[in-house]
C-alpha cells in the first residue's frame, strides 16, 4: 500500500483530495498547521477508509518539520496554500508560506527518496493573476490554454500574486532540474466550487459562494466583480480531486501542467444558479480543458451541478 502526504489535505478542496485517495486504498498522511484544533480535521476521520489516515502538525516554512512529513511518502500533493481574497499582511499571511513554502517544499522533496511523485494544486491564477478578469492584450474570445505565457499584473490579489510566483518557482526547478529522481505535475483550477466535506466555515471558496448567492461584496474585490458582472471559469471540487488523483498515478507526466475546467458563467447567472435558478446567459469557453481531457483522460461535470450541490 503506498502513502501518500496531503499538505492542506484538510482543506476545501484538499478534503476531497483526501477522499480520493482514501477510497482508492492508499494510506493518506494530511497536514494541519494546529493540531490543537481538531475542529479543522475531525471531519476527515468520519471518512471512508479513515483508518489509513493520520494527521500531522506542519509548518511549510519550516524544512525540518517538511521533511518530517514527507519521510516515506511515495506521492505528494501540495494543496497546503493559503486562499484569501484580501490579506492584511500580505507577506506574511500569503507570500511566505506560498512562495517561500513551495521553494523549501522542492529542496526538501529532492532529499526524500522515498518520493516518487509530486503533484502541485497551483491555480488558474498563476496563469492569468487577473483572473477572473481577462488579460488586457489578449482578444475577447481568446481561448486561454497551458500554453500561454503566464501573465502578471502587479495590481492583482496578493493570492494570486503569491500563486503566479510559487508557480514560476516550480517551473524554474523543473527546466533545471530535468531528472530529479521523482516526477512533478502541476494542475490548474479555475474557480473551485461545490459543497464542502466539512462544517468549517474559514473556506475562502465556499465563502464566495455565499458571497455570490446573496449579492454581498465585503472587500473591492468582489465589489468588482459585481460591478462588471466578470465572467467566472468554474470547475467542481470533486473533478479537481480526480484530476489531482490521475496526474498523481499517470507516468510519464513530469514537468506537465493542466487547467482543470469546466465552463464561464456571469456572477449574475451563477447568483440565479446558487438559488436554484436557470442562467438568463449561455456558458462559455473561455479556459480550456482538452489537454486534460486528453491526457488525464478527464470529463468535467456542467458548471451548474457544483453549484445546485452547494445551493
Amino acid at each position: 500500500m503506498q502513502t501518500v502526504g496531503i499538505i492542506g489535505g484538510a482543506g476545501f478542496i484538499g478534503s476531497y483530495i483526501t477522499q480520493k485517495f482514501l477510497n482508492e486504498g492508499y494510506t493518506v498522511k494530511v497536514s494541519t498547521t494546529d493540531l490543537a484544533k481538531p475542529e479543522k480535521y475531525q471531519h476527515l476521520h468520519q471518512l471512508f477508509h479513515a483508518k489509513n489516515l493520520t494527521t500531522r502538525k506542519l509548518d511549510v516554512t519550516n524544512k525540518a518539520t517538511l521533511g518530517e512529513f514527507l519521510r516515506d511518502c511515495n506521492i505528494v500533493v501540495h494543496s497546503g496554500t493559503p486562499f484569501q481574497l484580501a490579506a492584511e499582511n500580505p507577506q506574511e499571511e500569503v507570500f511566505e508560506p506560498t512562495v517561500r513554502g513551495t521553494e523549501n517544499f522542492l529542496k526538501v522533496a529532492s532529499q526524500t527518496p522515498s518520493v516518487q511523485k509530486v503533484v502541485f494544486v497551483a491555480s488558474v491564477g498563476a496563469l492569468n493573476t487577473a483572473y477572473p478578469m481577462l488579460v488586457p492584450h489578449y482578444p475577447a474570445d481568446h481561448l486561454y490554454t497551458e500554453a500561454d505565457e503566464p501573465y502578471l499584473d502587479p495590481e492583482s490579489i496578493p493570492y494570486a500574486q503569491a500563486k503566479y510566483y510559487a508557480d514560476q518557482a516550480v517551473r524554474t526547478f523543473v527546466a533545471t532540474h530535468p531528472q530529479p529522481g521523482f516526477e512533478i505535475v502541476s494542475v490548474s483550477p479555475t474557480g473551485v466550487m461545490g459543497k464542502p466535506l466539512s462544517a468549517r466555515e474559514d473556506s475562502t471558496s465556499v465563502g464566495l459562494q455565499y458571497l455570490i448567492k446573496h449579492k454581498i461584496a465585503p472587500n473591492p474585490f468582489v465589489q468588482m466583480m459585481f460591478d462588471h458582472d466578470v465572467e467566472m471559469a468554474i470547475v467542481s471540487v470533486s473533478d479537481v480531486a480526480e484530476g489531482v488523483f490521475r496526474a498523481a498515478t499517470t507516468a510519464g507526466l513530469h514537468g506537465r501542467n493542466y487547467l482543470l475546467n469546466s465552463e464561464s458563467y456571469k456572477i449574475s447567472d451563477m447568483t440565479l444558479m446558487l438559488n436554484g435558478k436557470a442562467p438568463i446567459n449561455a456558458a462559455r469557453n473561455v479556459y480550456s480543458y482538452a489537454l486534460a481531457a486528453q491526457e488525464l483522460g478527464m470529463q468535467f461535470q456542467p458548471a451548474y451541478v457544483p453549484l445546485n450541490e452547494w445551493a
